[in-house]
């Protein structure tokens, strides 16, 4: 069992449980801290993404090639795809589909840690698993993943990205929302007090209670 030495702060002193509330506090403060930092980050990460559309444009899809074939090929005209291949160029082409075709047979292979399921139909061609996990329709399909790309980006899992150009700036800042936030803070934090004043019309000094504020009081 450690030891601490009783003539620094005595257990039954006043200074000891002051100094142990001030690290409980600190404690507190410190936690309360680093979680508006995170928000702060997340927020100014998704101020960018609301700014810049065109995140979201076919370069991404080698983020996860088997979401991007599920959600947004498989409703791709001919012409679209032709279209976004003289984008990629034959090299870009070229490495979405060996990713493409590399992460299906991963997934078959081990469909327990895929994230994305796929089975072999009659004729051998690979199709999902689950019906359910096949968006309904084009739009359905972009919303799921520009949905799934979103948060993978306020994650900070995009290792192409520089965040530090978002997360470190307070011009991607939501000043509206911060000062909203801000104000359900203060009022979640005060603590409710009793304003007390002296009975009127009595000459002695009793005090009675009047009213009350802090959450309830505005």
């Amino acid at each position: 069992m450690p030891h601490f030495p009783r003539d620094i702060y005595p257990l039954d002193s006043g200074a000891s449980k002051e100094c142990i509330e001030d690290r409980q506090f600190l404690s507190t403060v410190n936690a309360g801290d680093d979680r508006a930092a995170r928000i702060r980050v997340k927020n100014r990460r998704k101020m960018y993404l609301d700014k810049h559309p065109e995140y979201f444009s076919s370069s991404l899809e080698l983020a996860d090639p088997l979401l991007y074939d599920r959600c947004i090929r498989r409703f791709q005209s001919a012409a679209e795809r032709e279209a976004e291949g003289r984008q990629k160029g034959y090299s870009g082409v070229l490495e979405a589909d060996l990713m493409r075709s590399e992460a299906k047979l991963a997934a078959l292979a081990n469909p327990s840690s895929a994230a994305i399921t796929y089975s072999r139909g009659p004729n051998g061609e690979i199709y999902p698993e689950d019906p359910e996990d096949v968006p309904q329709n084009k739009a359905e399909g972009i919303q799921r993943w520009q949905r799934e790309m979103t948060q993978r980006f306020l994650r900070g899992e995009d290792d192409d990205f520089d965040y530090k150009n978002v997360d470190e700036n307070d011009e991607w800042d939501d000043k509206v929302q911060e000062e909203r936030e801000e104000q359900e803070r203060w009022f979640a934090e005060e603590e409710p007090s009793w304003i007390l004043g002296e009975n009127e019309g009595s000459g002695n000094e009793k005090m009675t209670v009047k009213g009350e504020t802090g959450v309830q009081d505005f």
